[in-house]
């Protein structure tokens, strides 16, 4: 998993967490790793729910997914700060379909975790669209 934070185009940052936030970031990706004794902070998370997420309403899908542990977005009433706030940056439709549907360099690829009406509903939804 180091290898492929350290090759992604471009690479993760050293210092995009620190203190803190860093021990819950660790905490969370050992949780989502099923890493016994992990003690994860974000119990919002897609990797904590037990199963496929289902349904299509653009607001449960973004905790559901794990979106919120990362993003802040007062629609979604979430304060993460991992990933860019969604109040400031305003994707296209088309840029936050293509997001969510391949990751980035530190947001997870949801192609196969989510449907593609799911993945469009939740594009809309951060896009304004």
């Amino acid at each position: 998993m180091l290898r492929q934070i350290d090759e992604a185009a471009p690479p993760m940052p050293t210092d995009l967490v620190t203190g803190g936030d860093a021990v819950d970031v660790a905490a969370f990706v050992a949780k989502c790793a099923k890493a016994p004794d992990s003690k994860a902070s974000v119990v919002d998370a897609g990797c904590t729910q037990g199963g496929a997420i289902t349904g299509n309403d653009p607001k449960a899908l973004f905790t559901a997914a794990g979106c919120s542990g990362c993003h802040t977005f007062s629609k979604a009433g979430s304060t993460g700060t991992v990933g860019p706030n969604l109040d400031q940056v305003h994707p296209t439709l088309q840029k936050a379909v293509t997001q969510i549907t391949n990751g980035g360099a530190v947001m997870p690829a949801f192609k196969g975790k989510l449907t593609s009406p799911q993945i469009q509903a939740l594009a809309k939804f951060v896009s304004g669209g």
